[in-house]
């Protein structure tokens, strides 16, 4: 069965996942994930993508990026793929895949399902039960965007800076989202859209998006897809 093509659209967000092979363990000390960290900024500048929002869990990846040609997201992810397994089998005398197959992604619309995004990525270590609080784990983006900590990684997207309105700080009130999780229905539909290579948006996106590229992206029945609320 032929693979599904990702769909890939200069300037428009994109969520990405890849997972360790057989889901095993990507990162076993501080030095592997300040190692991949370092190969993120160094690909995403050669590659031209922003990195919006990232999590480093123990056995994948996530991160949300605005890409600025159609092959600068498949760039970033081989030349940080393929160095970080390089390292890896090195650093520890192995051999093998690292990587579990191809990355996965979705196309994400912005206003409030971009923030949503934002929120599932830097919420994971909290959904896998590894922290209460995402200020908690060390290894994403949170403290950057909800606490203004400084960072070489994130460039924050337009619809991020908006939440400050007139100066004021988009921190501010980016941390207040989380005060509410994130809704199961919500959830579910980056997970499929993710899993799918397809999009993560409205109806109307969706259509668009179809009608650029000549190909369906909704899975199932069309319908309306839960709008978000923030």
């Amino acid at each position: 069965m032929p693979r599904r093509a990702r769909v890939l659209m200069p300037g428009v967000p994109l969520h990405l996942i890849q997972r360790g092979n057989n889901r095993s363990v990507c990162f076993f000390t501080e030095e592997d994930y300040l190692f991949y960290l370092e190969l993120l900024v160094e690909q995403a500048s050669k590659n031209d993508c922003d990195i919006h929002a990232w999590c480093l869990m123990t056995n994948h990846i996530r991160l949300l990026v605005s890409p600025h040609n159609s092959n600068s997201a498949s760039l970033l992810m081989k030349g940080v793929g393929q160095r970080y397994a390089q390292y890896i089998n090195r650093t520890y005398s192995r051999s093998g895949s690292l990587w579990e197959g191809r990355y996965r992604s979705c196309l994400v619309e912005n206003e409030r399902y971009l923030l949503c995004c934002y929120r599932y990525i830097e919420m994971n270590p909290v959904r896998a039960k590894m922290v209460n609080h995402p200020s908690e784990y060390r290894w994403s983006s949170y403290r950057v965007n909800a606490q203004s900590e400084r960072s070489h990684i994130v460039t924050p997207h337009a619809q991020y800076l908006a939440l400050g309105g007139q100066g004021g700080q988009p921190a501010d009130a980016y941390r207040e989202l989380f005060k509410n999780d994130l809704e199961s229905e919500l959830v579910d539909q980056i997970r499929e859209a993710t899993n799918g290579n397809n999009v993560f948006g409205s109806s109307k996106f969706a259509i668009n998006v179809e009608a650029m590229i000549g190909r369906r992206v909704q899975r199932g029945s069309p319908g309306r897809p839960k709008k978000p609320t923030i």
